[in-house]
Protein backbone atom coordinates (compact mmCIF):
# COMPACT_ATOMS: atom_id res chain seq x y z
CA UNK A 1 0.00 0.00 0.00
CA UNK A 2 2.80 2.38 0.83
CA UNK A 3 4.31 1.70 -2.50
CA UNK A 4 0.77 2.76 -4.47
CA UNK A 5 0.88 5.87 -2.38
CA UNK A 6 4.22 6.46 -3.44
CA UNK A 7 3.63 6.34 -6.92
CA UNK A 8 0.61 7.92 -6.66
CA UNK A 9 2.87 11.18 -4.94
CA UNK A 10 5.11 10.73 -8.11
CA UNK A 11 3.08 10.33 -10.57
CA UNK A 12 1.20 13.38 -9.53
CA UNK A 13 4.44 15.11 -9.26
CA UNK A 14 6.04 14.24 -12.20
CA UNK A 15 2.78 15.09 -14.49
CA UNK A 16 2.82 18.60 -12.31
CA UNK A 17 6.13 19.46 -12.93
CA UNK A 18 5.62 18.20 -16.91
CA UNK A 19 2.68 20.95 -16.67
CA UNK A 20 4.85 23.44 -15.87
CA UNK A 21 7.26 23.50 -17.72
CA UNK A 22 4.79 23.71 -21.47
CA UNK A 23 3.86 27.11 -23.19
CA UNK A 24 0.79 27.53 -22.50
CA UNK A 25 -1.11 29.45 -18.71
CA UNK A 26 -3.98 26.79 -18.50
CA UNK A 27 -1.33 24.22 -18.51
CA UNK A 28 1.01 26.08 -16.03
CA UNK A 29 -2.21 26.77 -13.60
CA UNK A 30 -3.16 22.57 -14.07
CA UNK A 31 0.46 22.02 -13.33
CA UNK A 32 0.50 24.00 -10.34
CA UNK A 33 -2.79 22.30 -8.88
CA UNK A 34 -1.30 18.49 -9.55
CA UNK A 35 2.31 19.71 -8.12
CA UNK A 36 0.01 21.58 -4.85
CA UNK A 37 -2.04 18.01 -5.14
CA UNK A 38 0.84 15.74 -5.11
CA UNK A 39 2.57 18.15 -1.87
CA UNK A 40 -0.35 17.40 0.11
CA UNK A 41 -0.77 13.88 -0.18
CA UNK A 42 3.38 13.96 1.11
CA UNK A 43 2.64 15.99 3.60
CA UNK A 44 -0.13 13.86 4.94
CA UNK A 45 2.19 10.43 4.16
CA UNK A 46 4.97 11.52 6.32
CA UNK A 47 2.90 12.22 9.23
CA UNK A 48 1.85 8.75 9.49
CA UNK A 49 -2.03 8.42 10.71
CA UNK A 50 -3.56 5.88 12.66
CA UNK A 51 -6.96 5.12 12.42
CA UNK A 52 -8.71 4.23 15.62
CA UNK A 53 -6.98 6.70 17.92
CA UNK A 54 -8.40 9.84 19.83
CA UNK A 55 -7.82 13.30 17.96
CA UNK A 56 -8.04 15.02 21.07
CA UNK A 57 -5.42 13.92 24.05
CA UNK A 58 -6.79 11.82 26.94
CA UNK A 59 -5.29 10.62 29.98
CA UNK A 60 -3.54 7.88 29.40
CA UNK A 61 -4.38 7.16 25.73
CA UNK A 62 -2.21 6.90 22.72
CA UNK A 63 -3.94 9.86 20.38
CA UNK A 64 -3.42 11.16 16.65
CA UNK A 65 -1.59 14.02 16.06
CA UNK A 66 -3.47 16.34 14.64
CA UNK A 67 -0.27 18.40 13.27
CA UNK A 68 -0.10 16.61 9.61
CA UNK A 69 -3.69 17.40 9.02
CA UNK A 70 -3.62 20.89 10.18
CA UNK A 71 -0.39 21.46 7.88
CA UNK A 72 -2.50 19.83 4.82
CA UNK A 73 -5.45 21.69 5.75
CA UNK A 74 -2.76 25.15 5.62
CA UNK A 75 -1.39 23.73 2.21
CA UNK A 76 -4.92 23.40 0.56
CA UNK A 77 -5.60 27.19 1.39
CA UNK A 78 -2.48 28.57 -0.16
CA UNK A 79 -2.89 26.33 -3.06
CA UNK A 80 -6.48 27.86 -3.28
CA UNK A 81 -5.30 31.24 -3.14
CA UNK A 82 -2.10 30.45 -5.66
CA UNK A 83 -4.32 29.00 -8.09
CA UNK A 84 -7.22 32.04 -7.94
CA UNK A 85 -3.80 34.24 -8.25
CA UNK A 86 -2.28 32.27 -11.39
CA UNK A 87 -5.58 32.07 -13.05
CA UNK A 88 -6.42 35.76 -12.32
CA UNK A 89 -2.77 36.92 -14.06
CA UNK A 90 -3.27 34.39 -17.00
CA UNK A 91 -7.11 36.08 -18.04
CA UNK A 92 -4.90 39.66 -17.83
CA UNK A 93 -2.19 38.57 -19.97
CA UNK A 94 -4.39 37.07 -22.15
CA UNK A 95 -6.57 40.65 -22.43
CA UNK A 96 -3.39 42.21 -22.73
CA UNK A 97 -1.33 40.55 -25.24
CA UNK A 98 -4.02 38.15 -27.10
CA UNK A 99 -2.44 35.36 -26.53
CA UNK A 100 -2.16 32.10 -23.69
CA UNK A 101 1.12 31.61 -24.25
CA UNK A 102 3.15 32.07 -20.62
CA UNK A 103 6.24 34.10 -23.19
CA UNK A 104 4.03 36.10 -25.45
CA UNK A 105 7.20 38.36 -26.83
CA UNK A 106 9.16 35.14 -27.76
CA UNK A 107 6.20 33.91 -29.93
CA UNK A 108 6.74 33.76 -33.54
CA UNK A 109 5.41 36.29 -36.28
CA UNK A 110 5.27 39.36 -33.60
CA UNK A 111 7.10 42.58 -34.15
CA UNK A 112 8.47 44.99 -31.45
CA UNK A 113 5.81 47.71 -33.10
CA UNK A 114 2.75 45.34 -31.54
CA UNK A 115 4.76 45.19 -28.34
CA UNK A 116 5.10 48.35 -28.00
CA UNK A 117 1.28 48.68 -28.62
CA UNK A 118 0.58 46.53 -25.64
CA UNK A 119 2.42 48.04 -23.58
CA UNK A 120 1.34 51.47 -23.33
CA UNK A 121 -1.34 51.86 -20.63
CA UNK A 122 -4.53 52.42 -21.21
CA UNK A 123 -6.76 55.42 -20.61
Amino acid sequence: MAALYAGAIGVLAACGIYLLLRARTFTVVLGLTLLSYAISLFLLGMGRLVIGRPPVIADGAHYADPLPQALVLTAIVIAFGMTAFAVVLALRSLGLTGSDHVDAASQPGRDAAADAQTTEPRS
